[in-house]
């Protein structure tokens, strides 16, 4: 797998100012001299979080980079936020796991929190002081949010939680956890019933198990939290009282999914450029492999599937940041056939390349079980099909990337200003 940086291909032209070419050029020169370097390392010692290209990431303020320049961030959007996972799951998709892993709580502060919330915790990921994960998947209920069974009870001055959530991206790393929980009685629906909350890390009765490694996407942490009575103040609270599913569902959808889509490209255009590097040079029959026209046809619809994949990543994000309200089936459908795609062409590169493959210090078993990670976040391929059909029909959703185009008073402004 290659760290050679490349320019952006002439197709992503009309999404691309010249800041973004620029952190294009910085996230290559990261990747290639920071990332890489680590990479082997961090494959041969799955039970280590790795710490240092968090670190090395929260110096660049990279975790901040859709936060408004008021709050410390860079305010460079959501093409700015692609750019980035993307060049660096090339290198290493478990690197770029770990800061869009945080990107997604940090755009749940930015959608939702009071203007004195984001005051206080926006200026510490924008420093690099404190990354964020966001807790919703449960052992029991999945990734269904309507069967949660954290919950939040206030007792007339904090609000005490009790539950656990699994599966939870950077929870070895992180300084403060967004965690959905149950709020009201049994019966209530789902979009009244759950609030969300800024949990620190040190709140006493809160337990971060072990980490395990997963079968892919090694150093990255992705854990159980086991919550025991912890107590939080009201102003924790992240958003209003039962509005937890939109605090999740917003997240997910404006963040979460082209953040995986982008990882997903990341691991595509490696599996590509590993393949026809190998074809390339290895020479049976008087020849490269790549002169046999039957390899050039699978060489040829892995590359389609790869052009068509970068379009769907970044035109939806393009429309987010020029504030044009796109269908969030466009978010959806770019997660969706991203991970598709890049699973087929991964597989097609597994067959190419034939014993050579297997072999555990090649890069393409990497990228194998790497892939395996981008389908079930964000709602796994039966789900996002489910919203297509949706769309298909009709049948109406609360269009998150219109709100967010729209500037509502979802996304609380500074009091204080005229």
């Amino acid at each position: 797998m290659t760290a050679t940086p490349a320019a952006p291909p002439p197709a992503l032209r009309p999404y691309l100012t010249a800041r973004h070419e620029t952190l294009w050029q910085e996230a290559d020169a990261f990747a290639a001299e920071e990332v890489a370097p680590r990479a082997a390392r961090m494959e041969a010692t799955p039970r280590r979080v790795e710490r240092k290209v968090a670190e090395l990431m929260a110096a660049r303020g990279w975790f901040a980079v859709t936060v408004p320049t008021e709050f410390g961030g860079s305010g460079t959007g959501h093409v700015a936020k692609t750019v980035l996972i993307h060049r660096i799951a090339r290198v290493s998709a478990a690197a770029a796991a770990i800061l869009q892993a945080t990107l997604i709580p940090v755009g749940g502060l930015f959608l939702f929190a009071s203007y004195e919330q984001k005051k206080h915790w926006l200026p510490q990921v924008a420093d690099g002081s404190l990354l964020l994960s966001i807790a919703v998947t449960e052992p029991a209920a999945g990734g269904h949010i309507g069967g949660i069974e954290t919950t939040a009870t206030y007792d007339g001055k904090n609000w005490v939680i009790t539950g656990s959530k699994i599966h939870i991206g950077n929870s070895h790393l992180a300084g403060a956890h967004l965690v959905i929980a149950r709020t009201a009685a049994a019966g209530v629906t789902s979009s009244q019933a759950l609030t969300a909350f800024l949990v620190e890390s040190d709140r006493k009765g809160l337990t971060v198990a072990d980490h395990r490694p997963g079968l892919g996407l090694h150093g990255f942490s992705a854990g159980r939290l086991d919550l025991d009575r912890v107590r939080v103040p009201e102003d924790n609270i992240v958003g209003e009282v039962g509005q937890g599913l939109h605090v999740a569902q917003g997240s997910s959808i404006l963040y979460g999914r082209p953040n995986l889509t982008a990882v997903s490209l990341g691991i595509h255009e490696a599996a590509v450029t590993t393949t026809t590097t190998y074809l390339t040079t290895r020479l049976r029959y008087g020849g490269p492999l790549a002169d046999l026209p039957v390899l050039r046809d699978r060489i040829g619809e892995m590359e389609a599937r790869l052009r068509a994949a970068r379009i769907l990543a970044y035109q939806a994000v393009h429309l987010l940041d020029e504030g044009l309200p796109c269908d969030d089936a466009d978010l959806i459908n770019a997660k969706y056939l991203g991970h598709q795609w890049a699973a087929q062409s991964v597989r097609d590169a597994m067959e190419l390349h034939g014993a050579q493959a297997l072999d555990a210090d090649y890069p393409l078993q990497r990228l194998w079980r790497d892939i395996q990670h981008t389908y079930p976040p964000a709602g796994t391929g039966e789900v996002q099909r489910i919203r297509l059909a949706d769309a298909a029909l009709g049948e109406a959703h609360i269009q998150w990337s219109q709100r967010l185009a729209a500037e509502t008073a979802w996304a609380r402004p500074d009091p204080t200003a005229a």
